[in-house]
C-alpha cells in the first residue's frame, strides 16, 4: 500500500507541474515569441512539444493519479463503477454535442488535447470528466456524511446534486480561458452571452454530470466507505479540484475574464473547502498509523 501511495504522489506531482508549465506556455512563452527565439534549439524542441502534447499529459497525470487514489482508498469495484459510467456517459454527451450542439451548445475541438474519437472528441475529455467528476463527488459524500439533513432531502440526492454543481463551477471558469486563449483548445460555433459561451452549456454540464454521478450512486448503494472518508483522506481530492480551479482562475484573469472566477470561488471552490470541512476528522492508530475511519452515520 505504500508503494501506491508513493506512485499516486508522484503522478499528482506531475499532474501540478505539467500545468504549472502549461500556465508558463501560454502566459509567457505565447505572448512573447522573441523569448521562443532567444531559446537554445532543445529550450525551443521542449517548447514545441509541451505545447502540443502538455495538455494530454496533465489530464493523464491527472486521470492515473485519481484512478490509483480510488482504487486504494475505495476499492476496485468502487472505482470501476464510476470511472467507466463517467467516461462512456460523458464520451456520448461530448459526440452528440460536437454533432448536434445538444447538450452544450454548438462547438468543436482543435488539435491540442489529442487523438480525437470520430474525429470530435479528444479521448482526454472523458477521461478529464472521470477525474474531476469523481472528486467533486467523493468531496460531497464526505462532507455531507457528518451533516443532518432533513428526513424528507435524501442525502444521496443532494450528494449528485452538489457534486455536479462543484464540476460545473469549475468549467465555468475554464471554458472561457481555453476557448478565448491566444492557443485555443476549442472554440463555439456562435459565441454565447456568458463570456462567449451559451448557458446551455451549463445546463449540459449539469445534467452530464448528475447523471454519470447517480449511475455511480447505483452501484455504490450499499457501499458504506464512501461515506466514511476522512479529512486527511480527502487531501488528494481537494488538492486536484484546487489546482485544477487554480490552473482555469489564472488562465481566465490572463485573459481579462475575471466574473466567471469570481463565480467558481463561489459556487465551486467555497463549496469544496467547506465540504472537506465538514467531512469525518481523522483518528489515527499511535502502533499502525494507518487512518481509522470512525462509526458511520445511516445514509438515507
Amino acid at each position: 500500500m505504500n508503494q501506491l501511495v508513493a506512485i499516486e504522489r508522484f503522478f499528482l506531482i506531475g499532474h501540478i507541474a505539467a500545468m504549472v508549465f502549461g500556465l508558463f506556455g501560454l502566459l509567457i512563452i505565447v505572448p512573447n515569441p522573441d523569448l521562443i527565439m532567444s531559446l537554445p534549439p532543445y529550450g525551443q524542441t521542449l517548447f514545441q512539444a509541451g505545447m502540443t502534447s502538455g495538455g494530454v499529459v496533465y489530464i493523464l497525470l491527472g486521470a492515473v493519479a485519481v484512478s490509483i487514489y480510488a482504487y486504494r482508498t475505495l476499492g476496485l469495484q468502487p472505482w470501476l463503477t464510476f470511472m467507466l459510467p463517467a467516461v462512456f456517459i460523458s464520451l456520448s454527451s461530448e459526440l452528440l454535442g460536437t454533432s448536434t450542439g445538444f447538450p452544450f451548445g454548438h462547438y468543436s475541438y482543435l488539435n491540442g488535447l489529442g487523438y480525437k474519437i470520430a474525429g470530435l472528441v479528444p479521448y482526454t475529455i472523458p477521461l478529464s470528466w472521470f477525474y474531476l467528476g469523481f472528486v467533486a463527488y467523493l468531496l460531497a459524500l464526505a462532507g455531507l456524511a457528518q451533516l443532518q439533513l432533513p428526513k424528507w432531502l435524501p442525502r444521496s440526492v443532494v450528494a449528485i446534486a452538489l457534486g455536479a454543481l462543484l464540476l460545473t463551477s469549475w468549467d465555468f471558469v475554464l471554458d472561457p480561458a481555453m476557448s478565448q486563449a491566444l492557443v485555443p483548445f476549442w472554440y463555439w460555433h456562435q459565441p454565447g452571452a456568458f463570456f462567449g459561451m451559451p448557458y446551455q452549456n451549463f445546463a449540459g454540464w449539469m445534467g452530464t454530470g448528475a447523471v454519470f454521478m447517480s449511475v455511480a450512486a447505483f452501484f455504490w448503494r450499499k457501499a458504506q466507505t464512501p461515506w466514511q472518508v476522512t479529512q486527511a483522506q480527502l487531501a488528494l481530492p481537494l488538492t486536484i479540484y484546487l489546482s485544477n480551479f487554480a490552473f482555469a482562475a489564472i488562465t481566465s484573469i490572463a485573459a481579462g475574464i475575471v466574473i466567471p472566477v469570481f463565480l467558481g470561488l463561489v459556487l465551486g471552490v467555497a463549496p469544496a473547502i467547506a465540504l472537506w470541512w465538514f467531512a469525518k476528522p481523522t483518528n489515527v492508530d499511535s502502533e499502525s498509523s494507518e487512518f481509522l475511519p470512525a462509526n458511520p452515520m445511516p445514509i438515507k
